[in-house]
């Protein structure tokens, strides 16, 4: 796992990147990603998605980490908000897109960013909401706090962060503004 950290924090720390991230929610279940190496646990699921590189649109990018993560094609709908995620050393703004399937089969893809041997995606699946809700809160996507369902999720509008009064306490409140 160490390792894993070293090389995330190599490769995304310490600078501000874009993220677009696609909820995809088929039969009362949404797609997650169990990442590595983020957070201080083994464990880190949350929506498809990652980094969009330069001169790239954010609905190619978003198509592309989706092939690249689960081997799925999808077209990508509407903006539905915006996450900054802060979790030093890494600092995110997050785009999420509702996604739709159009071609593909799911299986286990590769962040090409990182080295063979040190690859932090660990699991694709489908998982519904209760199944979110048995992480604790450490180790699933911060947008599940902000929700009673997937269904939920829809109704996120605007900016979800956390706002920092005391930065040595990085989790005092957080403000969803619509």
């Amino acid at each position: 796992m160490e390792k894993a950290r070293e090389e995330v924090a190599r490769l995304y720390g310490n600078r501000l990147r874009i993220r677009v991230c696609g909820i995809c929610i088929e039969n009362d279940e949404i797609l997650m990603i169990s990442h590595r190496g983020v957070g201080n646990t083994d464990t880190f699921w949350c929506p498809p998605g990652g980094g969009m590189q330069f001169e790239e649109r954010t609905h190619e990018a978003l198509r592309r980490e989706f092939k690249e993560e689960t081997g799925l094609e999808v077209e990508v709908g509407n903006l539905l908000f915006v996450n900054e995620f802060m979790q030093p050393p890494l600092h995110a703004l997050e785009l999420f897109f509702e996604v739709k399937i159009t071609g593909g089969r799911l299986h286990l893809g590769t962040d090409p960013e990182m080295t063979e041997a040190n690859q932090i995606i660990q699991e694709a699946r489908w998982m519904s909401f209760e199944d979110v809700k048995r992480y604790p809160a450490n180790e699933v996507h911060s947008l599940f706090k902000y929700c009673g369902s997937l269904a939920d999720i829809y109704q996120l509008k605007g900016y979800l962060g956390t706002y920092e009064v005391n930065r040595s306490d990085r989790n005092i409140g957080h403000i969803v503004y619509s």
